[in-house]
């Protein structure tokens, strides 16, 4: 904690005492509904430091998610960030990609590698991608199947990113099997 934050803390007591003071010289006739009014407030106030705290898992639970519409149809709503995401099952597991259309090709984490059943350290790391942070390294593979609700697609070939992401890609190689790509009122709609 820094001066200024301590000064900041200082004045932040100080005028809740002088407010709470002040509320006790207004209500002395009335003591205890003074101190049932004043432990209401303070409970509302903890109640909104736990939302305010909590808010980043409560928008993961209560946002929509991507949902399967109609057949071929997929919904895929833009979270806070301005991203859209997408859970694919790849080899029967569950890997969250951000839908990249500035990425060629579907890129797996090293993690997300292993997840699916790809030993990163057996891979031959002989690619090279630019990204928004320079050139990475990566290594070709393949995944036996990716779902995406009733949509099947069968030996579709990824790579592996050999430097630190924090998700997957789904880019263009994937995303140019659907007939149609579309963004309106802050949804992704894709079309097969």
């Amino acid at each position: 904690m820094d001066s200024f934050d301590f000064a900041r803390l200082t004045y932040l007591v100080l005028l809740g005492a002088a407010v709470i003071g002040s509320f006790f010289m207004m209500n002395r006739a009335n003591l205890g509904k003074s101190l049932q009014q004043l432990a209401i407030w303070v409970l509302i106030f903890i109640g909104a430091i736990g939302a305010y705290g909590l808010w980043n898992d409560i928008q993961r639970d209560v946002l929509p998610r991507q949902s399967v519409v109609s057949t071929g149809v997929v919904e895929v709503p833009r979270r806070p960030d301005g991203h859209f995401y997408l859970t694919l099952q790849v080899n029967g597991e569950n890997v969250q990609f951000v839908v990249d259309t500035g990425a060629t090709d579907v890129v797996l984490t090293k993690q997300d590698a292993r997840k699916v059943g790809i030993e990163p350290d057996d891979l031959a790391f002989i690619g090279a991608a630019m990204t928004a942070n320079g050139q990475v390294r990566t290594a070709p593979a393949r995944v036996d199947e990716i779902t995406l609700g009733d949509i099947a697609m069968r030996d579709v070939k990824v790579y592996v990113n050999e430097g630190d992401m924090n998700r997957s890609l789904l880019g263009m190689s994937y995303l140019r099997r659907f007939e149609r790509i579309e963004i309106a009122d802050d949804m992704l709609i894709l079309t097969r």
